[in-house]
């Protein structure tokens, strides 16, 4: 069965008070041709390694403390944060703590 989208207008939750925080988990919300929209649920120690996308990117710290890596050095985002990185530019990310984050991908052909 696929992933039901948000669709235009539509109201949705990019962060549940209850979650279970202890699992890595990554949720498309919505998708079209020219962007996606990913909410990510990242525990403690849990990350992603060097890779790139063609597209711009923005990541959104919702809750807790993720360190990325990008252009050589480390930034840290914490809970209300914002971080762009431009398109093709490798990086890799982890959670310093429990976080869940908001990732938006322009996409590109």
């Amino acid at each position: 069965m696929a992933l039901q989208h948000a669709s235009s207008g539509q109201v949705f939750q990019i962060r549940d008070g209850a979650e279970d925080l202890s699992q890595f988990s990554s949720i498309a919300l919505v998708k079209t041709e020219q962007m996606e929209l990913i909410r990510m649920v990242m525990p403690v120690g849990k990350g992603m390694p060097e890779h790139w996308v063609k597209g711009e990117i923005t990541l959104q710290c919702l809750k807790g403390e993720i360190a990325f890596d990008a252009h050589g050095r480390t930034v840290t985002l914490r809970e209300g944060e914002m971080l762009y990185l431009e398109g093709g530019a490798a990086h890799a990310l982890r959670a310093v703590q429990d976080s869940v984050a908001l990732l938006t991908i322009l996409l590109k052909d």
